[in-house]
């Protein structure tokens, strides 16, 4: 079953132009960063918060996939992407230090990349153990730390973080991916604690199989349908599912909330 980056941004436009999709207006002017922006669930969320009228400033190195989802979202002023390899720390703190400097502190940050290239154990060498370290789960802490400061000094701030389902699964080929993942709920209960007095939130999404056209390449429609069949509920998961729990999470709506992690998976057992 093919699916294009086209057909889901279009699946994602009709869903939060119904009437019954919910509107927060806290998250109306908003300064909101996202990590991995450009496609599948980054760009769910980019236009989640963009039909919020929320100001959406996204990074992810896959230029064309970005400028496109730029381009269907109306090339709006509000939206801005930049291209940014996030395992360079040195530079991604610098570019967010200067993203604050002129237009002033993030209100939200959301540390969505992330990579799941399968690999055996056989094959795994200590250079792409950090590699896999530094794409999954090294960026988003020195992200959290780039925007706290700025946060504090304003009142408070989300953060929210992007783990995964597949390491309370124990899915196959996927060792360093989900140690990483594993590790992203513990640096959220940890920064929640830490940064809790300042009136920051953190907390972790973790989406279940959403249908993108990366996860597509893996599943033939026998294997989605096995996939469906292990899920509670017989909806397939789209990018705007999940979308729809981390706008939640970054709405006033939410605001005693903060240290937890929250399932968007179809009940996937």
């Amino acid at each position: 079953m093919a699916v294009s980056a086209m057909e889901d941004r279009e699946v994602a436009d009709h869903y939060w132009s119904r009437e019954w999709a919910a509107r927060y207006p806290s998250l109306a002017g908003r300064r909101v960063l996202v990590t991995g922006g450009g496609s599948g669930i980054g760009a769910g969320i980019v236009s989640g918060f963009a039909a919020q009228g929320a100001n959406v400033t996204f990074f992810d190195i896959a230029v064309k996939p970005s400028r496109a989802l730029v381009k269907a979202l109306g090339d709006q002023p509000k939206i801005r992407f930049e291209q940014l390899d996030l395992t360079h720390i040195a530079t991604l703190q610098a570019r967010i230090a200067a993203l604050i400097a002129s237009d002033g502190p993030f209100d939200v940050l959301i540390n969505n990349a992330g990579n799941d290239d399968r690999h055996s154990i056989d094959e795994v060498t200590e250079a792409y153990w950090d590699n896999r370290f530094n794409v999954n789960l090294k960026h988003m802490f020195f992200c959290a730390q780039a925007v706290a400061p700025s946060m504090r000094a304003r009142g408070g701030g989300t953060i929210i973080n992007l783990g995964s389902i597949s390491w309370h699964l124990g899915l196959p080929d996927l060792t360093l991916y989900q140690t990483c993942k594993a590790a992203i709920e513990g640096l959220t209960r940890s920064l929640a604690r830490d940064l809790g007095r300042d009136n920051i939130r953190v907390t972790s999404v973790i989406p279940g199989n959403v249908r993108t056209p990366r996860q597509m390449q893996w599943y033939s429609p026998q294997a989605e349908a096995e996939l469906v069949a292990a899920q509670c509920l017989s909806g397939r998961l789209l990018p705007h599912d999940v979308a729809a729990m981390v706008m939640f999470l970054a709405s006033d709506d939410a605001r005693l909330i903060t240290g937890h992690s929250y399932f968007v998976d179809a009940g996937w057992r």
